[in-house]
């Protein structure tokens, strides 16, 4: 059954939430399986590490996603019952008032802006009047918007081209676009075949690093607390491991998603898994979504209030 139709606990724990945390087994009924979405990008490689770290009682599917929107989508249908895509698309449904709440960061980085090595674009200037590829309503085209804003220069100013983020490099390579704004391992995989060059890491906006976050439809988080908690230490258990084992994160993503283990060792140097909500990052995504009603890509801002529930990342983090 899916957990959202689940009652997890038979009686209230002793000790609260902190006892919730202290023995995650205790949340979960027998035979519990939890459905986490992911996107296909060594900066989502986190969840499929989850399984080593699930409580007793509880097993995990790892359900990828091409894109973002698809993946805050399934959170807001619950065919997921947690999600991790980027900050774009969760803002997105919170301005549309869909029921996506963030719990969690899950990764910072993963971006960066590519052109072709023979081509002539070496700096962001040189993206005028070329032919970009950009995946609309991503976390990198807000980026991007912000960049060519900050070089005095806007989207209009040069040809954007829908490109998803796995089909940028081919692109690229066949010549279709001179430069694209990808996600990790795309950028990876262009610098090794010798076909792409990084123009930029574009991390110098008001936004920082921000990137990709951990996320729950609202109800799950008012109905089925204990399991919120409980992911969450799994989330954060999952997170370290894999970004203190850089080795063991390359080896998961190429048995997993098929990627390419030498561009992997180069996108990994650009990625930072996390999962704390940390006053930066709230801040960050604030500016964010500043950012997306002023590029009226969303017509009013989110309601942080229910889009930000820094509950269980706090209490996670007051657990050594």
């Amino acid at each position: 059954m899916s957990l959202h139709r689940r009652t997890l606990l038979a009686a209230p724990l002793a000790g609260g939430l902190a006892g919730a945390l202290a023995t995650p087994a205790l949340v979960a009924a027998q035979g519990t399986r939890v459905r986490m979405g992911a996107l296909r990008l060594i900066h989502s490689i986190t969840p499929f590490f989850y399984e080593r770290f699930m409580p007793e009682g509880m097993t995990v599917e790892v359900i990828p996603f091409e894109s973002p929107t698809e993946g805050k989508n399934a959170v807001v249908t619950r065919s997921v019952d947690f999600g991790a895509f980027g900050i774009a698309a969760g803002i997105l449904g919170s301005a549309a008032r869909e029921p996506v709440v963030v719990i969690g960061s899950c990764c910072d980085k993963g971006m960066a802006v590519v052109a072709r090595r023979d081509g002539p674009v070496n700096t962001l200037a040189d993206l005028r009047g070329r032919r970009v590829g950009i995946w609309p309503g991503s976390t990198q085209e807000v980026f991007i918007r912000e960049r060519l804003r900050m070089e005095g220069m806007t989207i209009r100013d040069i040809q954007s081209i829908r490109v998803s983020f796995s089909e940028m490099h081919a692109a690229l390579a066949r010549g279709d676009i001179d430069a694209y704004v990808g996600a990790e391992p795309g950028p990876g995989i262009s610098v090794t075949s010798g076909i792409g060059k990084i123009v930029e890491f574009p991390y110098s906006t008001p936004m920082g690093t921000l990137n990709m976050i951990f996320a729950t439809h609202h109800e799950t988080t008012q109905r089925n607390p204990q399991l919120c908690a409980a992911m969450m230490r799994v989330h954060r258990r999952a997170s370290e491991f894999a970004q203190n084992n850089r080795a063991a994160a390359i080896e998961m993503a190429v048995a997993r998603l098929g990627m390419n283990r030498e561009a992997l060792a180069v996108s990994i140097e650009n990625v930072e898994l996390n999962w704390r909500m940390s006053p930066e990052m709230i801040q960050r995504s604030r500016t964010y979504a500043q950012h997306m009603l002023e590029l009226q890509q969303i017509r009013a801002l989110p309601d942080f209030n229910t889009f930000f529930n820094t509950r269980f990342s706090d209490d996670e983090a007051r657990v050594s």
